[in-house]
């Protein structure tokens, strides 16, 4: 699993839930036209994914999420969420799943991405980051959400 970076999952888990939908003809719960406020929230989500990913560039940062990391980043959508570019894939994922229709098939790939991310990467991250930045990193975490 730890070969498997988030970008890759999200990835994966899109194409899927767009797959077995078109292949398996799923019941929409939410039809046409309101399906389309899925789109907002899709590029939204990769908005903020994306500004994330810049804001580690420009200060320099690794973004590697099994590598060991050189900054703690607290500026940009880092001050509202520890997560943003995981947030930003989920934003994503969730609007992909409401243009879809909302059935059960792209609920369930968005839910897999949140649970993996939260259980497996977060988690991972949490740990490397109290290792590197002891106090710091835990007074942060005081005062931002893990997601929002």
């Amino acid at each position: 699993m730890q070969k498997l970076l988030p970008p890759f999952l999200y990835a994966m888990i899109l194409i899927n839930m767009v797959l077995l939908c078109w292949l398996l003809d799923t019941t929409h719960f939410i039809v046409n036209p309101y399906n389309l406020a899925g789109i907002p929230l899709f590029l939204i989500g990769l908005l903020l994914a994306v500004g994330a990913k810049k804001c580690f560039v420009r200060e320099g940062t690794n973004v590697m999420t099994f590598g060991e990391p050189d900054k703690l980043v607290t500026q940009g959508a880092f001050k509202f969420t520890r997560n943003p570019m995981y947030l930003g894939f989920a934003i994503s994922l969730f609007g992909t799943a409401v243009l879809l229709g909302g059935g059960v098939i792209p609920v369930c790939g968005w839910l897999t991405f949140i649970i993996v991310t939260d259980r497996w990467y977060i988690r991972f991250e949490e740990h490397a980051m109290r290792r590197k930045f002891g106090q710091a990193y835990e007074r942060y975490c005081c005062q931002v959400k893990r997601w929002i």
